[in-house]
């Protein structure tokens, strides 16, 4: 085994929520592994190492998403292994769970082992893949899920689609006990949802577009945690979009019940007026033409007031934990109309400059933010990550070095995903990753940053 040259990263401002720790100090990494955390490590005793001056820079854990789209196998003119983990190291996560809903879905061992074997060759970044709960993602037999575990997939989903069948869903709920793994559910009830392209209400009257109403989400939930009520399953709510959610969420928790939840960052910074009036920067309003179709997300932007109940859940630790979503798409499915275009947004590579924006708006804190890219995923997805969360020593060299003050302006045309499908594009961030670090290799290092032997 060839032995990894060291990294000793030096003055910067150490941000480990889960160990409690925020100041300035150094790291060394040997073979993969954090070995020192001081607050000074004489460099001169040292020796084949690289140094990386991280002076003005946040260094935390490497972010966890436990819910993207990496599209392979079969849709590889969406995105791939390669280039999903390329923008993941761009955007600061360390570590990814693919969805299941590629050609074919993962509902069998071939597949975990074929995305398994990718990510070696071409990733840079941890890929887990998450099984399907039903075969084919079809909603009416379960998968093979001990198999699946046994394979290696961190959870189960039907995303894309939900789980809509109950009493399938109690069913998984009840090997998801037995199996120690979550069921992440797509909470969108069909019957109230179909037809419609974006949140409905007073803006998608305005458009003329059909709405899908916030109870479509909320009756789904309501139905999830009764069933993970009756069967003491691991239940985790994904992508929350609207107040009544969060309220569920949270009256659930109050309850002693073992449920988990995220929220995405555009579901925190947007609202459905962006389909109205785009942005030309996340602070302010351009008078170009509305159906901005980068703005179709499932499940859909929603008002200010969801907005700020889901900050609110965010911030209280009803809501566990933020993933991207991300979902890349080619230019034709979102080059139609506004009814015709696909759902999704390419979240990756914008994640961490949108999401500083709350904390410079002061409606978040950093280290909340940080414990909600790492510690609140890793705690959804069980001891198997507890090496990922932290920075302690004797941990795995995972993190990701920002710079919180630098301004940068969203280019969909610089992706590195194929994806360039945002509804940010134009506008001006604050707060860009510098550097991500795998298991003790650099795999992303932005321009500015330099390192020396």
């Amino acid at each position: 085994m060839v032995s990894k040259p060291g990294i000793l990263i030096t003055n910067g401002r150490i941000i480990d929520p889960c160990s409690g720790y925020d100041g300035n100090g150094d790291l060394l990494i040997n073979n993969g592994t954090i070995v020192a955390r001081e607050t000074h490590i004489e460099k001169e005793s040292l020796s084949d190492v690289i140094i990386v001056d991280a002076g003005g820079l946040i260094v935390c854990p490497g972010f966890i998403d436990l819910h993207c789209h990496l599209r392979e196998p079969g849709f590889e003119y969406k995105e791939t292994i390669s280039t999903g983990t390329r923008a993941a190291a761009r955007g600061g996560f360390t570590t990814l769970c693919s969805m299941p809903n590629t050609e074919p879905a993962i509902d069998n061992v071939a597949v975990v082992d074929y995305i398994r074997a990718k990510t070696v060759e071409d990733g840079v970044v941890r890929v887990w893949p998450i099984g399907c709960v039903t075969k084919g993602r079809k909603g009416y037999e379960l998968s093979e899920m001990e198999e699946l575990a046994i394979a290696g997939v961190v959870a189960f989903s039907d995303d894309g689609d939900p789980v809509w069948d109950s009493n399938i869903m109690r069913l998984a709920l009840a090997y998801s006990k037995d199996l120690d793994l979550p069921i992440s559910n797509h909470c969108q009830d069909h019957t109230l949802s179909k037809g419609g392209v974006m949140g409905e209400g007073s803006v998608s009257t305005r458009l003329g577009l059909p709405g899908i109403p916030a109870a479509a989400e909320e009756a789904m939930v309501a139905r999830d945690i009764a069933l993970a009520e009756l069967t003491g399953g691991k239940l985790h709510v994904a992508h929350l979009s609207t107040a009544g959610s969060v309220a569920l969420v949270r009256e659930a928790k109050n309850r002693g019940l073992s449920i988990t939840a995220e929220v995405c960052p555009h579901h925190l910074l947007l609202t459905d007026e962006r389909v109205l009036t785009p942005y030309d920067d996340i602070n302010g309003m351009s008078p170009n033409d509305s159906y901005d179709t980068s703005t179709k997300v499932y499940p859909p932007l929603r008002t200010s007031n969801d907005v700020r109940a889901l900050i609110d859940g965010l911030n209280d630790g009803v809501i566990d934990c933020i993933a991207t979503d991300h979902a890349p798409h080619d230019i034709a499915s979102k080059q139609v109309t506004y009814e015709e275009a696909s759902f999704g947004i390419s979240v990756l590579e914008t994640a961490v400059g949108s999401l500083c924006q709350l904390v410079y708006s002061g409606q978040l804190s950093l280290s909340t933010l940080i414990d909600r890219l790492t510690v609140g995923p890793a705690k959804v997805l069980g001891a198997q990550f507890d090496a990922y969360k932290s920075l302690e020593p004797n941990t795995a060299a995972d993190l990701v070095l920002i710079d919180p003050d630098k301004e940068w302006t969203v280019d969909s045309e610089l992706f590195v995903s194929k994806g360039r499908n945002t509804p940010l594009n134009g506008a001006t961030l604050r707060g860009l990753v510098q550097m991500t670090i795998v298991d003790g290799e650099i795999v992303y290092q932005c321009p500015d940053v330099g390192g020396k032997e």
